[in-house]
């Protein structure tokens, strides 16, 4: 298991020369920084049923092509462009665009699980919210990576997650309370 320290402990673009050099290990500390990310740009684009394909394509994809990244330091930005790509490559490749909340779940299995539920509307409901905020409210909501977390894995600063999230959470709030939910 990784710990937070050691995940944290070395500077991006020494994991990344690490990585390079074939320290395994070093990729598994990236991955384990900025994969949750990756996943929820995934989420955000393709859905929840294809996440986790498409993330083993993502490691795989990011493993191989490592030499090209210019900037080591940019790994988290650079990892979330190969995710967004390989969930978009996928959404052409069904030929049409896959909602965020299509889970394959019986509804057997739905019955008095009222949390299992309401996640599954809280995904459909994302769904729908502005592709401008889908990205970061999947990482929060379904990664639960922080503002800080998200700000470091995107590339863009810290206020300006802020502001998407607090911008994201009003739209889907919103959504949610069409569909019925009160706030």
């Amino acid at each position: 298991m990784i710990e937070d320290d050691d995940v944290a402990a070395a500077p991006v673009a020494d994991e990344v020369r690490a990585a390079r050099s074939g320290d395994r290990a070093a990729f598994r500390r990236l991955l384990a920084r900025f994969g949750p990310a990756a996943h929820g740009a995934i989420v955000a684009l393709a859905g929840v049923v294809e996440a986790e394909d498409l993330m083993q394509d993502v490691c795989l994809t990011s493993w191989q092509k490592l030499d090209d990244l210019r900037e080591p330091s940019r790994f988290g930005p650079w990892l979330l462009s190969i995710a967004r790509n390989a969930a978009r490559r996928s959404l052409r490749a069904q030929g049409s665009r896959v909602e965020v909340g299509a889970v394959e779940v019986e509804p057997a299995q739905l019955a008095g699980d009222d949390d299992a539920l309401a996640a599954t509307e809280v995904l459909a409901q994302l769904a729908k919210v502005p592709e401008a905020f889908r990205e970061v409210l999947a990482m929060r909501l379904v990664d639960g990576l922080s503002g800080q977390e998200i700000a470091a894995a995107t590339g863009r600063s810290h206020g300006a997650v802020r502001v998407a999230l607090a911008r994201g959470m009003e739209r889907l709030r919103e959504r949610l309370i069409q569909e019925g939910w009160r706030a």
